[in-house]
């Protein structure tokens, strides 16, 4: 039988116990993997073995499968009505808020960030986006099409059917939240894998969603490693549609294997490298406070994350001292403080690689203006790093770091920084601060990113499609949007007395 992780908070933001099934969630039951095989989940914040978890395989994913199939076919689907969706979903809702500080320090136990972040942003914005999708379910109509008065022709939007679901380490219980509002509520059968750096969260969530009722089948958990379970997912010929939140290589593969099996529909939520530009008519202070939330938000391990920082001449010195002196405000430390601003990074993984990234930068002669080394000696703490001085061609300005690393960079004209703020692969998000309102919308018009802000920046909403131009991905998540990813349409036509000639 599938063991159980038990852990005892007691620190200043969260005093409680937590008991979490630790195997796979398949078929409304839990089990143990088919291989007996286990994988360590490991505290950010020292290093050590957190938990052990039940290791999938491909085996377990077939079984999975044919356990949405079933539920699909019989339980759940065509069989039970929107409006039924609609009340589980918000059921959820309701057992995700009585649950609501346990799952705050779950995420930060696991994940590493902090417990009040997780308290005021992501555990709320996870319910909200599952209440959001339950006022959908019985909502999301097919149209009836005038044609001529001899038939009658309307759409129905039916569910895919077995759907497959692959979610990151950076936001567990949001991604998650994020990928099962729209395929619950529109009827699909999901087969998910969680992050097998963050499976904690995933895994009460199976237990939740269990408890208030959703049909044994709809939703399976299977927690493995990307090239097993993630790709037999991918490939799976049963599994009609994948949906994956994640790196751009990793989506390639995931697109290139999705297309080999059944040519199943994809969506995928990939990387970033946002540009934030900032005009001399700006509110520098406001400027500079939105900076380092674009910037340092979850640590930088964001895809929208603003890392390119565009700052016109005029305002490029004080805005760049006032940056440092916010920047250097940032407290770095236990997750579970409740001063603490910044906790570590997921893992040591994650940690050599920004460090990596830190070191390049170096190498190419950027100018390393602020931290750029590890914080304490134990863990996965990387000192808020701001580069200065670099050039377009730079790793640290084309790639992705996915960490608390910022280049500032001057500009001259608006033609200059567009140039510059679209010259990358990717295509998420984008950011524009000035109080000449012509300007700020001009430019907006002229980026290349699936969504921009104007004088804020990652700042997200339930009911506001999230996704990418260019390598960025495929696809939108969140609003309603997110339920064409989830949904067939089928045109129905009805002759009423026309006959053939």
């Amino acid at each position: 039988m599938p063991g159980v992780f038990t852990h005892q908070f007691a620190n200043e933001s969260f005093n409680g116990q937590v008991n979490i099934n630790t195997g796979l969630f398949i078929d409304g039951q839990w089990v143990d993997g088919s291989g007996g095989s286990t994988i360590d989940v490991l505290n950010p914040t020292n290093g050590e073995l957190l938990a052990k978890v039940s290791e999938g395989t491909a085996e377990d994913v077939n079984l999975a499968v044919a356990a949405a199939q079933r539920a699909f076919d019989t339980t759940w689907g065509h069989n039970t009505p929107g409006s039924v969706r609609g009340i589980l979903l918000n059921k959820l809702a309701d057992k995700m808020e009585s649950q609501y500080d346990a799952l705050c320090a779950v995420e930060a136990l696991d994940n590493g960030l902090t417990f009040q972040w997780a308290k005021n942003a992501d555990v709320p914005a996870s319910i909200a986006t599952i209440r959001y999708y339950g006022g959908w379910a019985d909502k999301f109509h097919g149209k009836t099409i005038e044609t001529d008065k001899n038939k009658l022709a309307y759409t129905i939007h039916e569910p895919i059917g077995v759907v497959g679901q692959i979610i990151p380490w950076n936001f567990p219980l949001l991604m998650l939240c994020w990928k099962i509002g729209p395929a619950l509520a529109t009827g699909n059968a999901i087969v998910m894998k969680p992050s097998e750096f963050t499976p904690l969260s995933a895994l009460m969530m199976a237990e939740m969603i269990h408890q208030v009722g959703f049909p044994a089948g709809a939703f399976n958990l299977v927690v493995g490693y990307g090239s097993t379970v993630g790709q037999t997912i991918s490939e799976h010929p049963l599994i009609e549609k994948v949906a994956f939140t994640g790196s751009t290589v990793t989506g390639r593969k995931i697109m290139e294997a999705a297309a080999k099996s059944n040519l199943k529909n994809v969506t995928l939520e990939l990387g970033g490298k946002s540009p934030n530009i900032i005009f001399n008519d700006a509110d520098i202070d406001q400027a500079v406070n939105w900076a380092a939330h674009g910037v340092y938000w979850n640590h930088g391990q964001c895809c929208c994350a603003g890392s390119r920082i565009f700052v016109q001449s005029k305002i490029y010195q004080e805005f760049l001292e006032k940056f440092t002196k916010k920047v250097k405000s940032i407290k770095v430390g236990d997750p579970f403080g409740k001063d603490t601003n910044q906790g570590p990074q997921v893992s040591q993984l994650q940690f050599d690689r920004i460090m990596s990234y830190i070191e390049s930068g170096k190498e190419q002669g950027a100018n390393i203006h602020l931290g750029g080394g590890r914080v304490g000696d134990k863990g996965y703490y990387v000192e808020p790093t701001i580069f200065t001085g670099t050039k377009p061609e730079m790793k640290i300005v084309q790639e992705e770091i996915f960490g608390p690393v910022a280049v500032v960079i001057k500009f001259e004209d608006e033609d200059d920084v567009v140039r510059q703020a679209n010259d990358t692969l990717y295509g998420l998000a984008a950011a524009v601060f000035s109080k000449d309102i012509d300007r700020a919308l001009q430019t907006v018009n002229k980026l290349k990113a699936g969504t921009v802000w104007v004088n804020c920046i990652n700042v997200l909403n339930h009911n506001v499609p999230f996704g990418g131009f260019k390598q960025s991905g495929i696809g939108r998540e969140l609003g309603e949007y997110a339920l064409s990813n989830y949904t067939n349409v089928k045109a129905v036509h009805v002759n009423i007395g026309q006959k053939m000639f």
